[in-house]
């Protein structure tokens, strides 16, 4: 339940505290002094979006507290909303999201403002209302059936997305195969687009005589670098026992004499493998202009050209396999759609069960309500295809009228009367949804008199199980009422402002005396409020 709101700044409520009971808890107020304001904080309060609009003129945010218990556990749900659009949530002081608050909101209360009526009239709501209705013996069933439908319609995109790229691929296919037909054949190898080759042919013959001087300086000519060298060595081995400075000197020669022995052998590895043919040059610079080629083409390096090599041959196996998939998709699909159909029938079955619950529950608080002659139908029907809701059309149609055929709700209910059948169908699912508080706001539209009195018992019958908040500007549903408040405007010259007084007894029968009566109160309005009081 709701045991406590505070609004501060909030339109023209600068600060107000309202302590609510258990019970039934009637708020009146003339045309104007703010009673949707207060319905509007609660809802800020329970999760609705927040809007800077309502911030007080002058003020820098809005705060809107409430205080509501689910069984034992108390809740404290804050929001600020500030000028700027900024808005906080807090629950039990910790920041919390939005979404949160709307969770522990949905379990706390229930909100029926004057324009709900019009969901009544819109038969794509209908089937929500049914599945509200005894929820628990679906709720496994819908989520069956929206699992094998996104499955189901996740197999269809792909099968369709198969099936439209079939042709395309088809007449890529070639273009993919010449592709990789042009790659394969060049068989490149990372890092081969270096020059060095041809640079190394053009170069050939003078590379040839300049490493051949080289190695016959070292050894050919007399005497050569290595026989010079070989005697420098002998000599200064021989007096190496001398000191350590000749014996280091010694090791130097000896090391120097062998890593020139390499260089020299390098060398004539190196004249040897130089090659003097034309034939090899104009076949490097052929191999040079291919790689150039490919890389233009399929990308800026060889390594570029390879990995595009691989992405077709990506294409071209998923080309090449494409039947194999198709097959595969088409039987998923078909087991899936079987498993959809089979899910939906189940859940047909369990609505079509509830809507004769439903029909009959309805038809006993319509002859509570004054609807004593009247008839309901539930109607569950078939769709052609399935969706992520069922295969199931749902439509409420009713007879108001002895005599009178049924007919959809929108062809035949006067505003007082879709308020009344709104009124049946909330306290019908509040009894199994055991939400704790529900909040209605002038649910009376459209209603008078006698039905008037009656809306206001089923509103006290209905709070016995359940604590009711009711704004209204009926006096027969206002006498109704355990605990009464009063919503009134003051003004002064720069300002307005709005407050929210609980009533004692007597103020309760002045209210409704004001009610009943307008501007003018007299002893027999009073007299009249009282016998209200005294009837309910």
């Amino acid at each position: 339940m709701i045991s406590h709101i505070s609004i501060k700044n909030f339109a023209t409520i600068e600060n107000i505290d309202v302590d609510f009971e258990d019970g039934l808890n009637i708020i009146t107020g003339e045309t104007g002094s703010g009673k949707s304001i207060v319905i509007e904080a609660i809802s800020l309060a329970l999760g609705s979006r927040a809007d800077s609009s309502y911030v007080r003129t002058g003020t820098d945010k809005a705060v809107i507290q409430l205080v509501g218990y689910l069984g034992d556990d108390e809740f404290v749900i804050t929001r600020e909303i500030c000028a700027t659009g900024k808005n906080l949530c807090r629950l039990n002081g910790e920041i919390v999201t939005l979404g949160r608050i709307s969770q522990i909101a949905s379990k706390l209360a229930d909100i029926h403002g004057q324009y709900d009526n019009q969901s009544l009239l819109d038969p794509e709501y209908h089937i929500v209302m049914l599945d509200s209705y005894r929820h628990e013996e679906t709720d496994s069933l819908r989520e069956e059936v929206s699992r094998y439908y996104d499955e189901f319609s996740r197999c269809r995109r792909v099968l369709a997305s198969l099936l439209s790229g079939e042709k395309e691929s088809k007449r890529k296919l070639e273009f993919y195969r010449f592709e990789a037909d042009e790659i394969d054949k060049a068989d490149l190898m990372p890092g081969e687009d270096s020059a060095d080759r041809i640079s190394l042919l053009q170069n050939s013959e003078k590379i040839y005589e300049n490493l051949g001087s080289a190695y016959d300086a070292m050894y050919e000519e007399s005497p050569s670098v290595m026989d010079g060298l070989g005697s420098a060595v002998k000599a200064v081995e021989e007096i190496s026992f001398c000191s350590k400075d000749m014996a280091s000197l010694s090791e130097e020669f000896t090391d120097l004499y062998y890593r020139l022995e390499d260089i020299c052998r390098q060398l004539r590895n190196m004249k040897d493998s130089v090659t003097f043919s034309p034939a090899d040059l104009d076949m490097a610079i052929l191999r040079q202009e291919t790689i150039e080629n490919l890389k233009k083409k399929y990308g800026g390096t060889i390594d570029d050209v390879l990995r595009y090599r691989e992405e077709l041959r990506a294409r071209l196996d998923e080309a090449e396999n494409s039947d194999e998939k198709k097959t595969v998709l088409m039987k998923e699909l078909k087991s899936l759609r079987s498993s959809l159909l089979e899910s939906c029938a189940r859940l047909t079955e369990a609505r079509t069960i509830k809507a004769a619950q439903l029909e009959q529950a309805i038809q006993k608080e319509l002859i509570d309500l004054n609807f004593p002659d009247s008839k309901v139908a539930v109607q569950v029907s078939s769709l052609d295809e399935p969706s992520a809701n069922g295969a199931d059309q749902v439509r409420f149609l009713i007879s108001t009228n002895k005599g009178e055929p049924l007919k959809p709700l929108d062809k035949i209910v006067s505003g007082g009367e879709m308020s009344r059948i709104m009124l049946a169908f909330k306290n019908i699912v509040s009894s199994y949804d055991q939400i704790p508080t529900l909040i209605f706001d002038e649910i009376d539209t459209g209603i008078s008199g006698i039905t008037a009195s009656i809306v206001g018992n089923k509103l006290r019958e209905i709070s016995r199980s359940h604590q009711v908040i009711c704004i209204t500007h009926l006096p027969q549903i206002a006498a109704a009422g355990d605990h009464n408040f009063r919503i009134h405007k003051e003004s002064d010259d720069s300002s307005t402002y709005t407050f929210v007084d609980p009533l004692t007894a007597d103020e309760t029968v002045m209210e409704i005396a004001r009610l009943l009566g307008g501007a003018v109160i007299t002893d027999s309005t009073i007299q009249s409020a009282r016998e209200l009081i005294s009837r309910r």
